[in-house]
């Protein structure tokens, strides 16, 4: 249901199923390298599955519902600054601060993705593409591989306590929108229009999606990947 007397839908379907899908493949990421051995295997598979999604972001950024377009919630400094006063009302989707910290974990994930594909560990591990460089390239983007990892734990522990703040202090259930797509009609602007979310909106995302996945996959063999 798009819209009732008490809930607006603002996230699309398509959205809401690649803010989850991020979070698995990050936590699964994360728990693999730790884990390390034959599990590494299963690294470099979320990393794959991670720039299909943030490639498919990128273009659900340009092509998608109105609250998913990046022209909708990125703001300058001076809004974010008015937001945190007080001074600007939040809108229908990400707030201005919200906006700051979302871009800020897409592209800390995107580096983190890109460079994983170059990344050697000189030991067992190593991307598809690390043979295409040359060795100090290669070692210069596995630093910033490894450098990555307490950047992004910083910036998703960040995320988290933002979440528990707009849930304790501002009384918003932001996860719940994130689950359902809507939100209360109290907490978005007056007259917002609900978000499309029909069968065209979904097969719009699936074509961006293998078009992302098929970008990946071409890269990834490219490198020898997927033999």
């Amino acid at each position: 249901m798009s819209v009732t007397k008490t809930t607006v839908r603002v996230w699309d379907l398509p959205t809401r199923l690649f803010h989850w899908l991020l979070a698995l493949c990050f936590v699964g990421s994360f728990v693999t390298v730790k884990t390390g051995g034959f599990w590494m295997d299963y690294h470099l598979w979320f990393g794959y599955a991670t720039l299909a999604l943030l490639l498919f972001r990128l273009v659900w950024g340009v092509v998608g519902p109105e609250h998913a377009r990046f022209h909708r919630f990125l703001r300058g400094p001076a809004a974010v600054v008015d937001y945190v006063r007080g001074r600007q009302p939040g809108g229908a989707g990400h707030s201005p601060l919200g906006a700051l910290s979302v871009v800020a974990m897409l592209l800390a994930l995107s580096v983190q993705a890109v460079s994983g594909l170059f990344a050697d560990d000189g030991i067992f591990t190593a991307g598809p593409l690390a043979t295409t460089v040359s060795a100090a390239a290669s070692d210069t983007l596995t630093a910033i591989h490894q450098t990555g990892e307490p950047i992004l734990l910083v910036l998703i522990g960040l995320h988290l306590l933002a979440i528990v703040w707009y849930t304790v202090v501002r009384r918003r259930s932001i996860v719940k929108a994130m689950v359902t797509g809507d939100k209360p009609a109290a907490q978005v602007p007056e007259r917002t229009p609900p978000t499309p979310d029909d069968a065209s909106v979904r097969a719009r995302a699936l074509i961006v999606a293998a078009m992302a996945a098929g970008l990946v996959y071409l890269i990834v063999r490219q490198g020898g990947g997927f033999a």
